[in-house]
């Protein structure tokens, strides 16, 4: 079964900075594309950054130039490297991944959601 974990999250002062991660576990050729959300209390889930299959990426306009998404040479996990901390920027994040999966006779395209990761920004 295709699951994918989020990990990196904690508390961190402002100023500060975080590397999420993002991986595709079970029978995984890849992960195309992907994106990092965040929800913070009482807010609507919102997009921060996305890349697709090419590597082209879009941020929000709040994490411009503080925040990196990236993909690692396997393909199978998706960063999200975050600077200059606020604490506008505490919510739980998630990683939302469309994946290649690998199944007998070929493969086939899915999308998860991982089960999020807290990310808290104060001193």
């Amino acid at each position: 079964q295709v699951q994918v974990v989020e990990s990196g999250g904690g508390l961190v002062l402002p100023g500060g900075s975080l590397r999420l991660s993002c991986t595709a576990t079970g029978n995984v050729i890849k992960i195309y594309g992907a994106g990092w959300y965040r929800q913070a209390p009482g807010k609507q889930r919102e997009m921060v950054a996305d890349i697709n299959s090419r590597g082209d990426t879009k941020y929000a306009d709040s994490v411009k130039g503080r925040f990196t998404i990236f993909k690692d040479t396997t393909e199978k996990t998706v960063y999200l490297q975050m600077d200059s901390l606020e604490p506008e920027d505490t919510a739980v994040y998630y990683c939302n991944a469309d994946i290649y999966e690998s199944i007998t006779y070929g493969s086939r395209s899915m999308n998860r959601w991982g089960q999020g990761t807290q990310v808290t920004v104060s001193s």
